[in-house]
């Protein structure tokens, strides 16, 4: 058998030590990796290329949860709108009641800031992937997954109608007995196919969702539905919201202050139509009729749900705007931050977005009879004579109009 040549064997010895020190090599980077992941003196690394080091990853990760959970109520309401308390209790609420579990390499706090900033920002998924230094396929997979558990929240964040009292001193519900808040519509921009895109289009030419919502005094939501377009009129959105199994229940006795698009009928108390009615129009002048003085004070306590509304566009600011997201999701979104808005309102009271509201004692509300519910829109003359009713007393309990 023929010996293998001196320079044969020589060129093996050389590959094999050279393959041996590549490997030893590998160890000291494993090694001095894991070292510095222990680093706790984190620092802020700003201008980082897309190509640079795990460590240098995981340490701008850290810097930004640093900034939300020890930099100070202030800076956590502007990045995620709402504070440090409140936002370790969401977590906790997620995890617990929400079903939110952590991945092997994101723990649940990051994916709930994840979640919150994109929606307070309107941040796009490009623009997440520098600021949280995670994967595109990353920040989709957490938005949806936080988006799911967010709506698990809603039989404990939605709250429960609560009927003004017969002994109310509140000026603008006083007048209003047995009435359970204010209800309407607004307008979320949308992406849809171009097949769609009729159904959709607003009057202002933008592609719109009618979204139906329902507070109460206290500024937090009682019920909504999204997925209606914007060309359903807002008497069938309200019949789509009464007919379904888990929708709007309005006991009879009891209404909801709506707008002159809304038909005066059973449960749902509109405004007189052809008579003054927005606050803008009365300006010092005095209401001179039953009918005016009605509007004026209708127009006065249902106004509670446009500053809902805008407290809600003015907080979350994926609402004002349109978002790559599809019609579906973003139905979805509309429902969550309703849900988070009763949640800041429950957790804070008021923040920089609203003004402070004084809580109802919760010991003289009555229980609402749930047995017969309404179920129809249709005018009727009964209803028609209490609106009468109802502003005829108005006009004759008047002090500051009259003359």
């Amino acid at each position: 058998m023929e010996r293998c040549p001196v320079h044969r064997r020589k060129l093996a010895v050389l590959a094999i030590s050279a393959y041996f020190e590549l490997l030893l090599n590998l160890i000291k980077l494993i090694i001095q990796y894991y070292k510095e992941l222990e680093y706790e003196d984190v620092q802020v690394l700003e201008h980082v290329t897309p190509w640079e080091t795990p460590i240098a990853r995981q340490q701008v990760r850290n810097s930004f949860m640093a900034c939300i959970t020890s930099h100070g109520d202030i800076s956590n309401t502007m990045l995620i709108r709402m504070s440090c308390k409140s936002f370790e209790k969401l977590c906790n609420l997620l995890r617990d009641r929400g079903g939110l579990r952590c991945s092997w390499n994101m723990e649940i706090d990051e994916m709930v800031a994840i979640f919150l900033y994109t929606i307070a920002h309107n941040e796009k998924n490009r623009q997440n992937q520098i600021t949280f230094r995670r994967s595109g396929e990353t920040i989709s997979r957490v938005i949806k997954v936080v988006l799911n558990s967010v709506l698990k929240l809603h039989p404990i964040l939605l709250r429960k109608p609560k009927p003004v009292l017969e002994d109310s001193e509140d000026p603008k519900w006083k007048h209003f007995k047995n009435c359970l808040g204010a209800v309407d519509g607004t307008i979320v921009e949308v992406r849809t196919t171009k097949d769609r895109q009729a159904r959709y289009r607003t009057r202002k030419g933008t592609i719109g969702m009618n979204v139906l919502g329902v507070c109460n005094q206290n500024l937090e939501f009682i019920y909504v539905l999204t997925g209606w377009e914007e060309s359903a009129h807002d008497g069938r959105v309200l019949r789509d919201a009464l007919a379904r199994p888990n929708g709007l229940k309005v006991p009879r006795g009891y209404y909801y202050l709506c707008d002159a698009g809304y038909s005066n009928c059973q449960g749902f108390l509109a405004p007189y139509r052809g008579q003054r009615y927005h606050l803008k129009e009365w300006g010092r002048n005095r209401p001179k009729t039953p009918e005016e003085i009605f509007n004026m004070r209708h127009a006065t306590a249902r106004n509670i749900i446009e500053r809902v509304f805008g407290i809600l566009k003015m907080r979350w600011a994926i609402l004002r705007d349109t978002t790559w997201f599809s019609t579906r999701m973003v139905a979805k979104i509309v429902n969550a931050c309703c849900l988070l808005h009763n949640f800041i309102r429950g957790e804070v009271g008021a923040d920089v977005f609203e003004r402070v509201y004084e809580d109802e004692d919760p010991s003289t509300e009555p229980i609402i009879d749930d047995d017969e519910l309404i179920t129809l829109i249709q005018p009727t003359l009964e209803w028609t004579q209490f609106r009468q009713q109802l502003a005829q007393e108005m006009w004759a309990s008047r002090t500051y109009y009259a003359n």
